[in-house]
């Protein structure tokens, strides 16, 4: 009896390994592996990484690094949101830290980010490094932008003060070089995730485009520029991003964005409060924000996440798009396989896409976005969505954005 209690338990391990699922699912017989399929408060280093290694497809392609968002209506569905969806399910994004202050807004169980590009992954695996060791917003701006953290600021700072104290600093190539090899400790060392030369080249990659161009890097970041110790791009003057406004070549800054609001004139960006960048951090430090490389339209990655949050007996609330859809639409079979995929995904009922579109308006939307920008916020119900996919009323990206509402209500 015994042997084949052990036997169990060896296949209860090797099927927790091949969903990416809790650890503790292979430390006990099978009542308490069940006892425990609920979304864990923490997921242990080993399970964390193993779950984006196999849950990740190959590198793949997209026309920017996208270090930066670029969507200044991103707030506006955050009151929306936290109205229609609550807190505690599952959210799914793409893209770098935009998905932070959603998170704060919707508070998820867990995060799953999904990003076509392998330097979207390393990029989150820079940020969760940082969150870690900075416990302040002010000792996460300093280290993100390698310089000084200035006097003054404390946890009631505003972030148009923290912003404010930074834009004029220039960055240290002493404090980089220190910072990095810090980052690279606690990834490699701490967490013991195993990331080879390309992939250290990679996350240093990122970091030494804040080092260069600090509040002021946008999307149109091209990496030509020299790293520590050499000539700095952008500089001092404000947090613009090469224009007076925070826009340049109509390209909001990384510093413009936390600026932003949801229209009515509240903050919700993660730095806007110590309290949200405390949330954000402990989070973070409990490797519950799972980065994964994959195409949305690909056979693993999406269908991956869904199995493995369908075995932890949770459902995705809100899936953020940006405006990847519009991409998928220029294939033949891209946006067809994506709903597909979506379709395979444990939902709720009342799930919604927030999906940026670029437009000078439509239906009963605005114009325009604050600032001038033409991305706005939308959002739409998966399941009416789905539903309408699977009748054969998508096929077209308008399809899409025709079943979208206002970000704001």
């Amino acid at each position: 009896m015994l042997k084949k209690m052990r036997s169990a338990i060896a296949l209860l391990a090797v099927a927790a390994v091949a969903c990416g699922g809790n650890q503790t699912v292979a430390s006990g017989p099978a009542p308490a592996a069940v006892a425990e399929r609920g979304v864990p408060s923490r997921l242990a280093d080993s399970t964390f990484w193993r779950m984006v290694t196999q849950m990740s497809e190959p590198d793949g392609f997209f026309r920017s690094d996208n270090l930066v968002g670029n969507e200044v209506s991103l707030q506006w569905v955050i009151p929306t949101l936290r109205k229609e969806l609550g807190t505690g399910n599952v959210y799914l994004g793409v893209a770098p830290d935009q998905n932070f202050t959603y998170m704060i807004a919707l508070q998820p169980k867990i995060v799953f980010i999904v990003d076509i590009r392998r330097g979207a992954m390393l990029q989150h695996l820079l940020y969760k490094a940082i969150f870690e060791l900075a416990p302040t917003r002010a000792d996460f701006l300093s280290m993100l932008f390698s310089r000084p953290r200035p006097a003054g600021l404390t946890d009631k700072s505003t972030v148009v003060e923290e912003l404010t104290a930074f834009a004029p600093l220039r960055p240290d190539s002493a404090t980089y070089v220190k910072n990095f090899a810090a980052i690279k400790h606690q990834l490699m060392v701490t967490h013991g995730f195993t990331l080879g030369p390309k992939d250290l080249d990679g996350i240093e990659y990122v970091y030494n485009a804040f080092y260069q161009v600090g509040p002021n890097l946008t999307y149109n970041f091209n990496g030509n520029m020299v790293g520590p110790g050499g000539t700095v791009a952008g500089g001092g003057g404000g947090f613009g991003g090469g224009g007076f406004n925070g826009f340049g070549r109509g390209m909001p800054s990384y510093g413009a964005l936390l600026l932003e609001t949801d229209g009515a004139g509240e903050n919700h960006s993660y730095l806007a409060s110590e309290d949200g960048y405390r949330w954000l951090r402990d989070y973070q430090s409990r490797n519950l924000l799972v980065p994964v490389i994959g195409d949305f339209a690909g056979p693993k990655a999406l269908r991956s996440v869904g199995q493995w949050v369908r075995d932890h007996d949770a459902k995705i609330s809100a899936m953020y798009v940006s405006n990847v859809e519009q991409y998928l639409f220029m294939s033949p079979d891209a946006w067809s396989n994506y709903y597909k995929n979506v379709a395979t995904l444990p939902l709720t009922d009342n799930a919604l896409f927030i999906r940026s579109y670029s437009s000078r308006g439509f239906g009963n939307l605005p114009q325009q976005s604050p600032n001038g920008s033409r991305s706005l916020q939308l959002r739409s119900s998966v399941p009416d969505l789905l539903k309408a996919f699977a009748e054969g009323k998508v096929t077209s990206y308008q399809d899409v954005i025709e079943m979208t509402r206002p970000a704001r209500p």
